[in-house]
């Protein structure tokens, strides 16, 4: 019975080092991808690229603006930089939403496709989204899928605010820190 127990012992360890085996291998087929955006939101006046769709319903939020309820939510399409000057190069559009997810906090919930429009990954598109804490520096929100060359992308990107151009126009600095899936090497 001793040695039936040490062979079980001893075949589960080799399993557990074959999947582990698995899983580096397939850790290491992923490319990383860096990228470093300015996205330009401007909520009113000239050049406006978001807009309120959903008026909330619930109780004023006192650590926003005056009027900002649980549950506003705005449709974005604000322009990607290269640099955080709007004069900057356009590489691309943030297309989605976000809501006001707090009611005593300035916590936002997002959800943004980002399309690239220049550069290596031209016509490709990631998805972002999580949670937006405006009083923390550096926010971070999760990758979560993409488009074109980065079909299966999956990370986090680091997000702060670069420049506020005025009460209704800041640019955010968005440093993607992502990996996509490395296709199979074709055999003949």
């Amino acid at each position: 019975m001793g040695s039936s127990s040490s062979t079980a012992s001893a075949e589960l360890g080799v399993l557990l080092i074959a999947a582990a085996m698995v899983v580096a291998v397939a850790s290491a087929r992923r490319r990383p991808v860096r990228l470093r955006l300015y996205m330009h939101d401007i909520t009113g006046g000239p050049g406006q690229t978001a807009v309120k769709l959903v008026k909330g319903t619930g109780p004023a939020n006192p650590s926003m603006p005056e009027g900002s309820r649980f549950g506003d939510t705005k449709a974005v399409d604000d322009l990607l930089t290269e640099g955080p000057g709007v004069e900057s190069r356009p590489v691309g559009r943030a297309q989605g939403t976000y809501m006001l997810a707090s009611l005593r906090e300035p916590v936002l919930v997002v959800s943004i496709t980002v399309v690239l429009t220049a550069g290596p990954y031209n016509g490709s598109t990631f998805a972002m989204a999580g949670r937006d804490d405006l009083l923390e520096e550096t926010r971070e929100l999760a990758v979560v899928g993409g488009t074109g060359m980065l079909r299966g992308a999956s990370g986090y990107v680091l997000w702060r605010t670069a420049k506020f151009y005025s009460d209704v126009h800041m640019a955010l600095q968005l440093d993607v820190h992502a990996s996509v899936p490395v296709p199979p090497v074709a055999t003949e």
